[in-house]
């Protein structure tokens, strides 16, 4: 099975007319960036890059009042800077309303934003579930929900309350100001206690109909190292309008950061870019052949609503990785969020006699290279339009 996996990458290239996502260059600058906000002047020494952020489809089937499947996708812009020993995110954009955390008690949708590291990133194959981690594959979290000013620091109940309420109790909170940072494998883990060190700073702020935030953090801390010359990093973003804080996400694919004048690292970004060198129509002809039954996605809707995850999106915000391994051993990476009361008939994975996950998808280990490339390349193209 890893050696199926090992050739797929060596033998993938750019598929024309399926643009990777430019990676992030990091610049490196003089003095302190552990704590800089959105309005600092040293982010005018670096350009942005444009991220794109795909709503995640999957929650579809969970919950099926919310339609997202129209949703497009939303267009950020992002810029990096670092020291040596810390480095600092700008994320950007746009958004027509504002919605805030007004005081300690409210209920209301807020907007937010979070970037997610992979704690293990060497083997661009194994990288973990985009959304939340995966088991043995976790990820630390950095997220922040917009507050009002004078409820900074005790307006972010809500997103103990949530994450306590939907994904179990979360042991040892990170203390990052007016956020959070945590680890996970996936949803409804219990994550691991956060050193001091690797807390870290965020901030947001609104003006003229645009978000920016920040988040400052050490390169080296006990649980993430990312003073490798290079590492991979995920967008998270939440619009309060849309009334989705809990329940629709928009994702970015893992996206390459270089720290320009650091060496190492361009083995990891090359393959953060590679797409699969596959045939579009056969790929979607082996889809509709195989997968139609049960998933959802495209031009193709004709299984259950709750039969399996809807890979509507799924193109954006993953990568050829990721999805080549999903096809081969669906064991890998059991998808989150099925929930065995809302389908009953439709179980995504069912338990060993040892309490393990496995999943209810065959392999198709069984197909020729090629036919996994092709699927690969075409799943590739399910993505939502950008706003």
């Amino acid at each position: 099975m890893r050696i199926i996996i090992k050739m797929f990458l060596l033998s993938g290239l750019v598929l024309t007319g399926v643009s990777a996502q430019d990676q992030i260059y990091a610049i490196k600058v003089p003095g302190n960036v552990g704590n800089i906000g959105p309005e600092s002047k040293a982010w005018f020494s670096t350009k942005y890059i444009d991220v794109i952020l795909y709503p995640q489809t999957i929650n579809k089937v969970i919950d099926s009042e919310v339609s997202i499947l129209g949703e497009k996708a939303k267009k950020a812009r992002v810029k990096a800077l670092y020291d040596g020993n810390n480095i600092s995110f700008l994320i950007e954009w746009k958004d027509t309303t504002k919605n805030i955390k007004e005081d300690c008690c409210s209920k209301a949708s807020v907007d937010g934003f979070a970037l997610q590291f992979p704690t293990v990133y060497s083997d661009v194959s194994k990288l973990p579930y985009i959304s939340m981690g995966s088991k043995d594959r976790p990820v630390v979290i950095h997220l922040r929900k917009a507050a009002a000013e004078d409820h900074r620091h005790n307006g972010f109940q809500d997103l103990e309350e949530y994450y306590d309420s939907v994904h179990e109790p979360i042991k040892g909170h990170g203390k990052v100001d007016y956020g959070r940072v945590f680890i996970t494998e996936g949803f409804r883990s219990v994550t691991k206690s956060k050193d001091d060190n690797a807390s870290g700073v965020m901030d947001m702020i609104y003006k003229d109909g645009v978000w920016k935030g920040t988040l400052s953090r050490p390169l080296k801390a006990e649980y993430l190292d990312l003073s490798n010359g290079a590492f991979p990093v995920s967008f998270v973003m939440w619009d309060g309008n849309l009334n989705n804080g809990d329940r629709i996400e928009y994702l970015s694919s893992w996206v390459g950061v270089k720290l320009l004048g650091d060496r190492g690292g361009y083995e990891l970004l090359s393959a953060l870019k590679s797409q699969a060198d596959g045939d579009i129509y056969n790929g979607e002809k082996l889809a509709i052949e195989n997968c139609a039954a049960c998933h959802n996605f495209s031009k193709s809707v004709t299984a259950p609503a709750y039969m399996a995850p809807n890979l509507s999106n799924v193109g954006g915000y993953s990568t050829a990785q990721y999805l080549m391994e999903s096809i081969i051993d669906p064991n890998a990476v059991i998808v989150p969020n099925y929930k065995p009361n809302i389908q009953p008939d439709f179980p995504w994975y069912n338990l060993d006699e040892d309490g393990n996950l496995i999943s209810t998808m065959p392999s198709y280990d069984w197909m020729d290279e090629k036919s996994i490339e092709d699927l690969v390349a075409y799943f590739k193209t399910l993505k939502a339009e950008v706003e």
